[in-house]
């Protein structure tokens, strides 16, 4: 049995020395029990575990194994919750990084059925997905944005992607096509300099969102630019166990943000599950000088500009002669709380004057596990309690960093969150993007 959360380690991708660790870590985890209210992998493994008189852990078969590592849906709060994290403890136990290794271990031995690969495929080649959909926006948009649609439907019959989901629609004009042709205008002395890492999601589809962004920073006196040759961060490939193609995508992005950072700028992300690739996974999956640097100069968008304002005297700008709602429910991502950076863009939110109510619960689509048809269920049990405290709140405006947890809000609530760049930027009077 090997201990160990570095793929490079001899034994990491060998699957008798993977199943004697899950034996370890499941005795813990069934010990402890902190986490039973946090996802179903936690209840299953227990309930499994109980259903022994000597309640032995190495009793359960590799198919029980395995659905633990089904069921979890990689929302990192073991970090945040865990008293036996790698650092804290001589147990050294990393339940998000043991499920990944679990997952890469099948993946290599092509445990994985034909309708899961059609998924990995669909899901993880964001780049190819995006140049597609963009160039044939108005059919792909009628295609996809019904759900339960025939086209849906079909979809989820073929691909596996739940035809009940919410999916983001695609942009006609990708935002670095956007960028280029603007021209920048700082209200006021550059005081920063930011590179922006616009992830699929807003280089493809929700554009507005980079948009807004840049327009809050250059009024607060931040250069940005958006570096050249960036590609998808790898997440959906490293979440389907495809170390090769996270590796590949990885050494595309690095020596470009790197380059970067060393001319002079910060690293800034607008969705949570990429800035925390940049800021751990390049590190711990391919490391070396390029990765440490980037990771140590990576930032989420709320994040940095929280940076900023306290850099200095002057901080932001607080001329708020816009749109301003009188409350706004923040929900904050697994994937941002795992950073352990603290509610950013509850702060900088609460800077308008507005009354900002915190939801931290689970939305259970976490990067692109709660896309797929068979995690639909299970997802909407988890997000029952973020939908109740959502409801709850009942504020005027919903903001959320994720957007694809925003879309996971809008199919429980009704209501359509934006990203709370986009609330400080109505607060300026900076105008919708048409």
């Amino acid at each position: 049995m090997t201990t160990t959360y570095d793929p490079h380690h001899p034994q990491y991708l060998v699957e008798a020395d993977l199943r004697e660790e899950l034996t370890r870590v499941y005795d813990l985890c069934h010990g402890c029990r902190l986490c039973f209210k946090f996802c179903t992998s936690f209840p299953t493994l227990f309930e499994m575990i109980d259903e022994h008189d000597d309640q032995d852990a190495a009793r359960l078969t590799p198919q029980q194994q395995d659905q633990v590592v089904d069921e979890c849906f990689g929302c990192k709060l073991c970090y945040v919750n865990c008293p036996y994290i790698p650092g804290q403890s001589e147990w050294a136990l990393d339940f998000p990084r043991l499920m990944m290794r679990a997952t890469q271990v099948r993946h290599r031995k092509g445990d994985r059925s034909v309708r899961q690969q059609l998924t990995d495929q669909a899901l993880g080649r964001t780049d190819l997905a995006g140049r597609v959909g963009g160039a044939l926006a108005p059919v792909a948009n009628a295609a996809i944005g019904t759900p339960e649609s025939l086209p849906r439907k079909v979809m989820e019959r073929t691909v596996g992607i739940s035809a009940k989901r919410i999916l983001p629609p695609f942009a006609r004009a990708r935002f670095s096509t956007w960028f280029r042709k603007r021209t920048a205008a700082l209200a006021r002395p550059a005081r920063a300099k930011a590179a922006i890492f616009p992830t699929c999601i807003v280089e493809y589809q929700n554009t507005s969102v980079g948009k807004d962004l840049v327009r809050v920073y250059e009024r607060n006196g931040i250069e940005c630019s958006v570096p050249d040759g960036q590609v998808c961060c790898g997440a959906p490939m490293l979440h389907q166990g495809d170390l090769a193609g996270f590796e590949k995508l990885a050494q595309t992005n690095l020596p470009i943000l790197a380059a970067a950072v060393r001319a002079g700028n910060d690293v800034v992300v607008p969705q949570p599950t990429c800035s925390y690739v940049l800021k751990q996974d390049y590190v711990d999956y391919v490391g070396g000088p390029d990765a440490e640097l980037v990771a140590a100069s990576t930032y989420d968008a709320a994040e940095y500009l929280w940076k900023v304002h306290k850099a200095d005297d002057d901080g932001l700008d607080r001329d708020f002669s816009g749109h301003l709602p009188e409350s706004v429910t923040y929900h904050a991502p697994c994937h941002l709380r795992a950073q352990n950076i603290g509610y950013k863009a509850r702060d900088v939110l609460k800077l308008t004057g507005t009354k900002v109510a915190v939801v931290a619960e689970c939305s259970a689509i976490d990067g692109t596990w709660g896309l797929r048809a068979e995690n639909y269920d299970i997802a909407k049990g988890v997000a029952r309690k973020m939908a109740d405290a959502i409801r709850a709140a009942d504020s005027e405006v919903i903001a959320g960093d994720c957007n694809l947890a925003n879309g996971g809000i809008t199919e429980e609530v009704g209501q359509v969150p934006v990203h709370p760049l986009q609330v400080l930027a109505r607060a300026y009077g900076i105008p919708e993007d048409d």
